[in-house]
Order: C-alpha cells, then sequence, then structure tokens
C-alpha cells in the first residue's frame, strides 16, 4: 500500500482552519465550488470536479479543532476505500494541518497526480486563511 502525506503551516488558529476544513463556504474555496457537505459523523458528502464522476466521502471522525477523517466510498476507482485524514495542531501562533490519503493500493500516475494536487490543496488551505483568497479547482490551471 501506498500514502500520501503532506504538512502545512498556516497563519491562523485551529478553529480558524478546522472550520474552513469543516463547512461547505470553506471547501469550496478551497477544494471545489461543486460540492454538497455536511460536518457530521457519518454524513456522506459529495464532491464534483468537472466532467468527473463525483467523489463520494463519509465522514468517520470529527475532533473540534483537532481532526477530519474521509472514508472515500465513491470515486475513480484508485480511491475508493482510502482514507483522507486532516490532523489540526496550534502551536506558537501557527496552525500545522497534516494531510494523509492512506491505503492507495499502489502508485500509479493518477496517485502522482493526486500527490501533487493534495500539496496544492494544502496552499489554497493556507491562501484563504490567511488572505481570504483559495484556489479551487475551478480556478486551477491545469
Amino acid at each position: 500500500m501506498a500514502n500520501i502525506e503532506h504538512i502545512q503551516y498556516i497563519k491562523a488558529s485551529a478553529s480558524k482552519v478546522y472550520e474552513v476544513l469543516t463547512t461547505a463556504k470553506g471547501l469550496s474555496e478551497v477544494w471545489t465550488k461543486e460540492l454538497v457537505f455536511t460536518a457530521q459523523l457519518g454524513a456522506v458528502n459529495e464532491f464534483s470536479f468537472g466532467d468527473e464522476t463525483p467523489t463520494k466521502m463519509e465522514i468517520e471522525d470529527l475532533t473540534p479543532d483537532s481532526k477530519m477523517v474521509w472514508h472515500c466510498i465513491d470515486s475513480d476507482p484508485e480511491w475508493v476505500g482510502t482514507k483522507i485524514s486532516f490532523d489540526i495542531n496550534e502551536k506558537g501562533g501557527k496552525t500545522s494541518v497534516i494531510l494523509r490519503h492512506t491505503g492507495w493500493r499502489e502508485v500509479t500516475e493518477f496517485y502522482r497526480f493526486c500527490n501533487y494536487n493534495w500539496a496544492i490543496f494544502l496552499l489554497s488551505l493556507k491562501q484563504y486563511c490567511e488572505e481570504g483568497v483559495g484556489i479551487p479547482f475551478q480556478v486551477r490551471k491545469f
């Protein structure tokens, strides 16, 4: 199995970062504007990226200001069964976010593409939390 792991440091409180990651408004500014999202354990949320099949994520963990875990139940076949976690920790006026996308069956071209795009996701999160403008899918240049 292969995993993707990234860390980003953000000049914002853990509560601010958590709010962005756990609201439809925040995720629409950071990841994709086409989504249906409810921050509730067991909720199945849907994220759309252009013409692709929508990605459906079930929330497995919500720990306020600290952690969120998604389990992918429908998407590209390489994503189905994987988990995405966000670990949030505030220290010394900065908040770290560790993003893990675990459970990949193998390293493929798509894995590498997603690895790159998760880094862009964290940059988008940082920019949105610090400057009020993210880089959602709809404005990225691929």
